[in-house]
């Protein structure tokens, strides 16, 4: 039996949600090790639509243990009003269904605000494009060693001292944004009005998964956004403000990384991401409308529409090496469906030489230029396809020619937003 991190091995939006639920239905516990509540889930269960943000996909499922890991920026206030809309579609979160970290850290209101005012104040060109909900500036301050975490919340008494040191950094940079001074007691009441609905969720996580594991308990580590969003990783400044790739499953939870037995890596059969930064097969003609209406590209969580474009196999090989990708779940095999040409990316030009990698410099990703593989199209349907005698004879072409170009099979193939309409390769939890 092998415990099983998924991973997106593009901008993120490759369509996790689907995939993570459809595992977790053979895991015994669902694990969110990294972001926030800034990027989303979709999850469809019967016909009925799902929407998580922070809350791991496990919570919709019936007799599954669901952890929010130390690696997340926990909001609170997010955290109540998730956990309500869910309960106005019948299900139940509890203490017996839902852990949260206790040394994991909370982002306030002075987060979601200051990520706000240096978006808005950035000049032309230099905007990030986040979610304004204060994941970056949480991050600062666990790093700056001045947040506040989750176990903060059950002793109140100590509260004042916390936030006296978090506002000796925060008011003078608010000064010298032009913003008004925060007050210690504003932040306190913000605390205390929701400590109540937190603390009996607090827990040790990491020695409640280590307890989970040795007795044999299939865990499933979630991540959130792609390898391409990672801090290290990823197309900086034009990132996320975590670790997305599957090495920090482990430092998210606290659980060691012999314990990660199978990586997959969530791909879409064409790519988009949302925000600003470069996207080398980005196509802002019919194509790349074509893809988002037919794919419904905008975000869960922000309804920002996504730019779309071809695959691009150079960026998911180099997702493939960063993560240690063991299988693909190919996802939206189906939005290609009735094209007459498909195009794949399978190297960049730079500067005249031929590369097979993403540059790390902004200025030279700029300058490469993509080369791609032109492939026949398929008449028939993939929609709904259940096996591999299901698809068009080209379909199957196309999905074989990605996994020899990236390097990684195919373990699972997803056909339409609906869990059964998947086609199993090979299990991720069999050994």
């Amino acid at each position: 039996m092998a415990n099983v991190v998924v991973v997106g091995s593009q901008w993120g939006d490759e369509g996790k949600g689907k995939i993570v639920d459809w595992l977790s239905e053979r895991a015994d516990v669902v694990v969110r090790f990294q972001g926030g509540h800034n990027a989303g889930h979709t999850l469809v269960v019967d016909g009925t639509s799902y929407k998580l943000s922070l809350l791991p996909s496990g919570v919709v499922r019936q007799g599954k243990l669901s952890v929010i890991g130390n690696g997340v920026v926990f909001d609170p206030h997010a955290f109540v009003a998730e956990r309500g809309r869910l309960a106005a579609q019948g299900v139940t979160i509890s203490p017996e269904t839902l852990r949260i970290a206790d040394n994991a850290a909370l982002i306030l209101s002075l987060h979601r605000e200051l990520d706000a005012i240096r978006e808005n104040q950035a000049a032309a060109g230099t905007k990030i494009g986040t979610t304004g909900r204060g994941i970056g500036p949480a991050y600062e301050d666990k790093v700056g060693r001045r947040a506040i975490r989750v176990m903060d919340l059950a002793e109140p008494d100590l509260l004042p001292s916390r936030i006296e040191r978090l506002l000796a950094h925060h008011n003078p940079l608010r000064r010298g944004l032009g913003q008004p001074e925060i007050r210690p007691e504003a932040i306190l009441e913000e605390l205390i009005t929701v400590a109540a609905e937190i603390v009996p969720f607090v827990d040790r996580v990491w020695r409640l998964l280590d307890e989970r594991r040795k007795a044999g308990a299939r865990i499933l580590f979630e991540g959130a956004q792609g390898t391409l969003l990672d801090i290290d990783h990823g197309t900086y400044p034009y990132v996320t403000s975590s670790n997305t790739v599957a090495g920090q499953a482990a430092a998210g939870s606290g659980l060691g990384p012999s314990a990660a037995g199978f990586v997959l890596g969530i791909t879409k059969a064409y790519t988009t991401r949302v925000g600003e930064g470069p996207f080398p097969t980005e196509q802002q003609n019919e194509v790349g409308e074509f893809l988002g209406t037919r794919g419904h590209e905008f975000g869960t969580v922000t309804g920002r529409k996504r730019r779309c474009g071809w695959f691009d196999a150079v960026l998911v090989r180099q997702a493939v090496a960063l993560n240690g990708i063991h299988g693909l779940a190919l996802t939206k095999l189906d939005v290609l469906d009735g094209m007459e040409e498909i195009r794949i990316c399978v190297g960049y030009e730079l500067d005249g030489q031929r590369i097979d990698y993403l540059p790390a410099s902004l200025g030279t990703q700029a300058r490469i230029v993509p080369v791609y593989q032109s492939f026949e199209g398929w008449s028939g349907t993939t929609a709904g396809a259940r096996s591999w005698g299901d698809l068009p004879a080209q379909a199957v072409k196309y999905v074989r020619q990605i996994e020899e170009l990236v390097g990684a099979p195919v373990s699972l193939l997803s056909t339409s937003p609906e869990r059964d309409d998947t086609i199993l390769v090979r299990d991720p939890f069999q050994d």
